[in-house]
């Protein structure tokens, strides 16, 4: 692949600042010095630049079945925007489907990705249904096919599992050294509420998040921290949207449990009120679970990641088409549930979160990259800039003025939400393992270029 400088950028990792330069031989970062002064097969001049490390999106669903249709991104388009908004590794979910085993669950995604990823991917997998055969599965899937992360439902009837099985999986995960993640609302007080409003015949949007309160976040939460407590298993909460939720986290932490939170843009960006718009089109976008919050709740979140609380900001990136929204325009609980968003996190977090003084340069790199290379297995490979890390690099232009357009963006979605919004800060350039990914607006890299990646066991020693 040969040898590419990159000069004069403001170097930015989870602990440094500094100018600097970057050199890089084949795949991965050989030298990184103040100055380097060596020839290479090619320059690159980042002055004024500030240089992250490639964005890790933790929570991506690429091609996901829902509702007896799929997400609208697959591994080609999805992994596409990915690296146009500057993330060079994701990790989606492999999805059990009851009286399925786990290996032919991560063989059926491994299908839909391969040759056809772009950037660098990873799976969890979602684990519905604890028996003596899953459970027998889960020594190899850690050991030898490098998946060290196992998600679980407190929701959804085809998804969850009851307390005594996420238990025992719980035990058993811990024994090989993985981490649970964990969907964490109460599916018991939604299905009561959502059958409440269908009895009362309030079915548009607006009911969507009364149906799924912020309490149903917390209360869960309180059940999964008190199982981590019990069984010492390391916990990941998913998406959190409530600050009741972040609450218990903190407690947990506080414990010396380890114990992680990730939240999302959505829910730190965006309101309820939008529910309740009148033109269906506009708010069936929001349709996700759990909702988008009140702004008590978006404080919330922004406080957790301040103090350290939630380490992760990922996507859960699930988009719909509006034609696929519309099987609910007359029913709220028909509406695929999910939205866009990988494309977006890094500008919107740069731009709302850092330049607006909310949080600093290095809790921006911890959240986007750093934390979940380490909570996922993929780090010093992935997430630092580092000397013998992949050189996977993010160009970034702190002062760019740009407007978020749905055409000008390139998930396979026909809206965005947060179609208008002005931001500062743009991704300029992205090198994915040594090689030349975005430039000038347009992605340089070939279906497959993206490798599989077998992860190693989660690395606790998050500040």
């Amino acid at each position: 692949m040969g040898t590419l400088l990159v000069k004069n950028g403001t170097i930015v990792t989870e602990n440094e600042l500094f100018n600097g330069d970057i050199f890089i031989d084949g795949e991965t970062i050989s030298i990184i010095d103040k100055e380097i002064k060596v020839s290479a097969d090619r320059t690159i001049d980042a002055l004024g630049n500030y240089i992250f490390p490639g964005g890790i999106d933790a929570h991506t669903h690429m091609e996901l079945p829902v509702m007896g249709t799929h997400s609208s991104d697959d591994f080609i388009t999805g992994t596409t925007a990915a690296l146009h908004g500057g993330t060079t590794t994701i990790i989606d979910f492999a999805n059990q489907v009851r009286g399925d085993d786990l290996h032919s669950t991560l063989q059926k995604w491994h299908d839909k990705a391969g040759n056809r990823s772009l950037c660098d991917y990873g799976f969890h997998i979602s684990v519905t249904d604890v028996n003596e055969d899953t459970i027998s599965e889960l020594k190899n899937l850690v050991e030898k096919e490098g998946v060290t992360s196992f998600k679980t439902f407190l929701a959804y009837d085809a998804m969850k599992l009851d307390l005594g099985s996420l238990e025992r999986l719980m035990i058993e995960v811990k024994g090989l050294g993985g981490i649970i993640t964990t969907h964490t609302e109460n599916g018991k007080m939604i299905d009561a509420l959502i059958s409440k409003h269908i009895q009362e015949g309030k079915l548009s949007t607006k009911y969507h998040p009364l149906t799924r309160p912020n309490t149903a976040e917390s209360d869960a939460a309180y059940t999964l921290m008190k199982l981590a407590e019990k069984t010492g298993c390391p916990t990941y909460m998913v998406h959190m949207t409530s600050t009741g939720a972040a609450n218990y986290l903190k407690r947990a932490k506080e414990k010396g449990l380890n114990v992680f939170g990730e939240t999302c843009p959505q829910y730190l960006f965006l309101d309820e009120k939008m529910y309740a718009h009148q033109d269906f089109d506009i708010a069936s976008q929001y349709i996700m679970s759990p909702p988008v919050r009140a702004l008590s709740d978006r404080d919330g979140m922004w406080k957790g990641i301040k103090e350290g609380t939630i380490q992760v900001l990922a996507t859960d990136h699930c988009p719909f088409m509006l034609e696929q929204k519309r099987a609910g325009i007359d029913d709220f609980t028909k509406i695929p549930n999910g939205a866009p968003g990988v494309e977006d996190r890094l500008e919107l977090l740069y731009s709302e979160g850092v330049d607006q003084g909310i949080i600093g340069l290095q809790t921006f790199v911890k959240v986007t990259a750093t934390n979940p290379a380490k909570l996922f297995g993929l780090y010093p490979k992935k997430g630092v800039i580092a000397v013998g890390s992949d050189a996977d690099l993010v160009i970034f232009d702190p002062n760019e003025v740009h407007q978020i357009k749905c055409e000008s963006r390139n998930m396979r979605v026909d809206y965005n939400l947060y179609e208008d919004r002005i931001i500062k800060g743009k991704v300029k350039t992205v090198l994915l393992r040594g090689k030349v990914a975005i430039e000038n607006n347009e992605c340089l890299l070939t279906p497959g270029f993206g490798n599989y990646l077998k992860r190693g066991l989660p690395d606790f020693s998050i500040s």
